[in-house]
């Protein structure tokens, strides 16, 4: 026989029930008004006030209720924000969010941002006094949508609540305005939150955009949207390291570099500026768009690359210098030589060689290397006349030699604006190889790598890859496989650029044209496609 229940038991059960009979009844209420107010097409602000108003209940209860979601709901999604943030879950509960609601706790600032941003709401809305943690909104678009259909209405009804634009504290105040200091300065409190709270937190480009827009804002007041001896001073400091880095530097790191740089060349463009600036102007923009144009080679995409030597070509042509002219004719004459026609390439080649005249400049030395080189790929296609091309190729290489030597000195060293005795031998080598002079070929490559940094990942590359066509054209195709290979797989991630394996696929085909069962051949199919 069970044992009687004392008083107390009794008691307390009862009011357990009466508790429980409560909270059934405000959820039909709130769920009454809430049907009610989404038939009128109420928000959920709205709703949250109406139910709160009648049911007498928090309004931090009274948003979730208007939302018609159980607590379990709630707590899966601010679990999920936390996730989507890259930050670990807390022990969010159930119980807790009840404490919450029935206001015998406060949530702290952390776990408000993240119930502001399921609800859709500000803590003000909830009672709260101050802003945010983000230092952001998170209502909805004020702007009300059209008055739907009786059909329309009743839809809505049955639809799931709309989630937050935004669940990211970065990204909890909405798009940053491009021209706006406030914004920019919210996006500063933002990270400096982040870090507060997530130290070691990455930044996004939300946060680099702002600190770029502050600080152009700066130049703009001190300048007066006016360049400036001091800032072109700058910026052609910054182009000569863009040429000193073109070697080292992975590609897209380096392009972005640029093209950023770029950008504020062209702003200041669009404004009147001093005759005298606006041709040093025009010099930094043909400069940054043909090294963005050699960058846009080496990763692939010819088309692009193209078009932005184009670019630098407009630019070159405000600033009646031939000689820059001639580099940017030089250099583009590179894109249909490992991409396109070698006629073309010789055309181009043979055009910066006129631009540049009698004058001693890089594309003097370097323009008729490259059409000796495209001359060397048209007689290796043509089958024929091989030892006049070769004859010319040595002239034109012996006077590339002479010429280097009287360049400035600046020019000697430099791999991207000027011309240097390792890329002359390199490209030597290129020419050599094509004609079938293998040896000569093979000393050239050997004294580029010599010459050649290790940090010079990018022409190192190609150099190893020339010494290996070599040992192909000297029957040693095991040898050639063997060193084509582990010069790609030795290639750092950041340098695996599209120049470097069009080579390497020319290498592959030519060995396969010779044995398609060549031992290691396989290996390097298999070194081509990971790198």
């Amino acid at each position: 026989m069970p044992a009687e229940r004392s008083v107390s038991d009794v008691v307390a059960s009862d009011a357990g029930r009466a508790d429980q009979g409560a909270a059934r009844h405000e959820v039909s209420a709130a769920r009454q008004i809430r049907a009610r107010e989404l038939v009128k097409g109420a928000p959920t602000a709205q709703i949250a006030a109406a139910i709160g108003g009648q049911c007498g209940i928090s309004m931090i209860r009274a948003y979730r209720l208007a939302l018609g979601i159980p607590l379990a709901d709630v707590v899966a999604q601010v679990s999920a924000r936390y996730a989507a943030d890259g930050r670990s879950v807390p022990r969010f509960s159930e119980t807790l969010l009840s404490a919450y609601e029935s206001e015998q706790k406060r949530p702290g600032p952390e776990y408000l941002h993240y119930l502001c941003a399921v609800y859709q709401a500000d803590p003000a809305d909830f009672g709260y006094g101050g802003r945010c943690l983000c230092g952001g909104s998170h209502r909805p678009d004020p702007v009300a949508p059209p008055v739907p259909s009786g059909s329309e209405r009743a839809a809505s009804a049955l639809a799931p609540p709309r989630r937050a634009a935004a669940s990211h504290m970065a990204l909890a105040a909405g798009p940053v305005a491009p021209g706006g200091g406030d914004e920019d300065d919210d996006e500063l409190r933002r990270m400096l939150i982040r870090q507060m709270t997530a130290p070691g937190c990455r930044v996004d480009g939300r946060f680099l955009g702002a600190v770029d827009r502050i600080r152009r804002r700066m130049d703009e007041a001190l300048l007066g949207r006016t360049a400036s001896a001091a800032m072109l001073d700058t910026w052609e400091q910054g182009v000569a390291a863009y040429g000193r880095q073109y070697m080292t530097v992975p590609a897209l790191r380096l392009i972005c570099d640029v093209l950023l740089d770029l950008g504020d060349v062209r702003r200041m463009c669009e404004e009147r500026q001093p005759l005298e600036f606006s041709e040093r102007l025009c010099r930094l923009g043909s400069q940054l768009a043909g090294l963005a144009g050699i960058v846009m080679l080496d990763l692939g995409d010819h088309r692009l690359a193209r078009s932005l030597f184009r670019t630098a070509r407009t630019a070159a042509d405000e600033t009646g210098d031939r000689q820059l002219r001639a580099w940017v004719a030089a250099r583009e004459a590179l894109v249909p030589l490992y991409y396109g026609d070698p006629q073309e390439a010789a055309a181009l080649a043979g055009s910066a060689a006129d631009l540049a005249g009698r004058h001693l400049c890089v594309a003097a030395v370097m323009g008729p290397v490259i059409e000796a080189r495209a001359q060397a790929r048209l007689a290796a296609l043509a089958c024929h006349g091989r030892r006049e091309a070769m004859n010319r190729a040595r002239a034109v290489l012996d006077l590339a030699a002479e010429g280097i030597a009287d360049l400035p000195a600046g020019q000697q060293t430099d791999t991207a604006f000027g011309y240097t005795e390792r890329q002359l031998y390199f490209h030597s080598g290129d020419a050599l190889v094509a004609l079938g002079d293998w040896q000569a070929a093979s000393r050239s490559f050997g004294v580029a790598a010599q010459l050649y940094s290790p940090a010079e990942v990018l022409d190192s590359a190609l150099v190893a890859l020339g010494q290996a066509r070599c040992l192909l054209e000297s029957d040693e195709p095991v040898q050639a496989l063997a060193l084509g290979r582990d010069t790609l797989l030795r290639l750092p991630p950041g340098h695996r650029t599209d120049v470097i394996q069009q080579v390497a696929r020319h290498l592959c085909q030519a060995a396969a044209n010779r044995d398609q069962h060549l031992p290691g051949l396989a290996e390097f199919r298999e070194a081509l496609i990971h790198a």
